[in-house]
């Protein structure tokens, strides 16, 4: 496989395929779990696989790894980690017949992730993480790689707010997404209609309706009214798709009140919830919030971001996914420390699937 736009430290350039996903792992068991996912869904799609392990020096053990490194002369021990590391995700990717690319990024995740997002496809990461990968790349409101990547972003739960191990299916049946009128939110809807079809798996589409001073919870005529308008605009919206996938079974459903309860409450009883990032405002404070608040917190199924970057690049023609143009991918800043890597498959990899998902059945 070529891989582009990228170079490391001895001047080659690695390419990079736009039909590729990246998973990042740092060694957590919620890393592997996101790992089994994009895996999963790679087969599926057709899509290729690359897997990523990404550390800083000198004090990246804060941020990726277990171990603890002191001085800038460990590179070689966190580069080891780092191999053994991946040697772990890519026997997770061999069990489900997919082969994976490995690569061994240095630089600060945050960053470097979303540098990384100009050329693939879609990134997979994990979530749960307590001071690891997820924790900085899912970071603040004002640094969240789901806000500001250039590629949809897929953020796998790996427990609930209680501590509970979540599930994996290995098909998606049931998809649900949040749906409003901003170029993001339609964008999303267009995402969610092409991942259900290409699943063979429903589609919920949920419109959230602010409360209505007055009104909301009234359950009066005029309430109703504002409902049924709501509804109107979501057919129109949905009216497209149902022509284009006239296979496709597509639910709408109005909900009153705010789209930060219903979303989580969804992803209860759905496979993925899609859902569009505006950046600064709207759903990126829906996606973070506070720690009561947010989807990204509160999800207990994966969670597809559709962020606000990703949507302009494929309006303007600047993603190479959107416009074809292997020219412009080539013509992106590089991107130093970005090393591809060859690891021997890790043993015992049964033991790594029991423990990041004891329900899981291979098909």
């Amino acid at each position: 496989m070529e891989l582009s736009g990228f170079a490391h430290d001895h001047e080659e350039v690695v390419m990079i395929n736009d039909k590729a996903i990246l998973v990042g792992v740092d060694g957590s068991d919620a890393s592997y779990k996101a790992t089994w996912w994009a895996a999963n869904y790679a087969k599926h799609a057709g899509l290729t696989l690359q897997i990523v392990c990404a550390y800083s020096l000198p004090s990246y053990a804060a941020v990726s790894f277990d171990a603890t490194y002191s001085t800038m002369g460990d590179d070689v021990a966190a580069h080891s980690d780092a191999q053994e590391i991946l040697s772990k995700a890519k026997a997770i990717a061999d069990e489900q017949g997919v082969e994976a690319v490995t690569l061994i990024v240095t630089g600060d995740p945050s960053s470097v992730f979303v540098e990384l997002s100009r050329n693939y496809n879609l990134i997979v990461i994990g979530n749960r993480g307590k001071g690891g990968l997820a924790e900085r790349l899912l970071g603040t409101t004002s640094s969240s790689l789901p806000a500001y990547a250039y590629c949809p972003i897929v953020v796998v739960p790996y427990t609930d707010d209680d501590g509970n191990m979540m599930h994996l299916n290995n098909t998606i049946s049931k998809v649900a997404v949040g749906s409003d009128e901003s170029r993001w939110g339609l964008k999303a809807l267009e995402i969610a209609a092409e991942f259900a079809h290409t699943w063979g798996a429903t589609l919920d589409v949920i419109s959230a309706v602010p409360n209505i001073s007055g009104l909301t919870g009234t359950d009066s005529a005029e309430e109703q009214s504002v409902m049924d308008s709501y509804l109107e605009d979501l057919g129109d919206r949905i009216k497209p798709l149902q022509e284009q996938y006239p296979d496709l079974e597509i639910d709408k459903k109005v909900v009153p009140g705010s789209a930060v309860e219903a979303l989580p409450q969804a992803s209860k009883d759905h496979d993925v919830v899609v859902v569009g990032s505006r950046g600064r405002g709207g759903f990126t404070g829906l996606l973070l919030g506070s720690t009561s608040q947010g989807l990204l917190q509160h999800a207990v199924t994966p969670v597809y971001v559709v962020p606000r970057k990703y949507v302009e690049a494929a309006e303007s023609g600047l993603k190479q996914a959107a416009s074809g143009n292997q020219d412009q991918v080539m013509a992106l800043e590089d991107i130093t420390g970005v090393q591809k890597v060859s690891v021997d498959r890790a043993e015992h990899v049964e033991d790594i699937e029991s423990t990041i998902d004891p329900l899981h059945e291979n098909h």
